[in-house]
């Protein structure tokens, strides 16, 4: 019990800082272009094919860890979601990489001035109130799940499996839902990204 009670109480207070701090830290350097700044630095126009194939791998990777577990191959089952959690801060630096270096794309900006005018407002549609959706919830979740996969790893850590899988239930399919979600979001806007 000592044991447990150690792990949980020693990583509580560094989930709640990182599940704080990364949604911040991420939101104030997503406006921040390193240009503006004074640093000559080239554009990382090619991290966004590269981080959404690591929300695949990611997808992969969690739902071969479901069926590890479920075969009993607890050891797989580990490495695999180390990695999944790996893939998803290397993602995340690779976001906030290109976004401080790159200018946004605009979903339906054809011509790539970075303003949706009535044209291509029209040419897009009801597709980009879909694109939108997906986005949006993709984001939220995204900052929902750091939480849920940090305790979901502690308590696997501290050998409470009972715990672990009751909320694993939970973290899964949402953590899912982000990683696909992402591959989904980067093939919808890749038309539009400015090279």
């Amino acid at each position: 019990m000592k044991k447990e009670n150690s792990i949980d109480q020693k990583f509580n207070t560094f989930i709640i800082v990182v599940s704080i701090l990364i949604p911040i830290v991420v939101a104030i350097l997503f406006g921040v272009k390193l240009k503006d700044l004074g640093y000559n630095v080239a554009p990382l126009s090619f991290l966004p094919p590269i981080y959404a194939t690591t929300n695949g791998i990611t997808a992969f990777v969690l739902i071969t860890a479901v069926v590890a577990i479920k075969n009993g191959n607890r050891k797989l089952h580990e490495r695999l979601m180390t990695t999944a959690i790996a893939l998803s801060v290397a993602f995340l630096v690779m976001y906030v990489a290109y976004h401080m270096t790159s200018v946004s794309a605009v979903f339906g900006d054809i011509n790539h001035n970075q303003v949706l005018d009535s044209a291509e407002k029209l040419n897009v549609g009801s597709l980009r109130m879909v694109y939108l959706l997906i986005l949006i919830t993709h984001i939220i979740l995204s900052i929902v799940i750091i939480p849920l996969v940090l305790i979901t790893y502690v308590r696997a850590l501290a050998d409470k499996f009972d715990k672990h899988k009751k909320l694993a239930k939970i973290t899964f399919p949402i953590w899912l839902y982000v990683a696909v979600t992402g591959v989904i979001v980067y093939l919808m806007i890749s038309p539009y990204y400015v090279y």
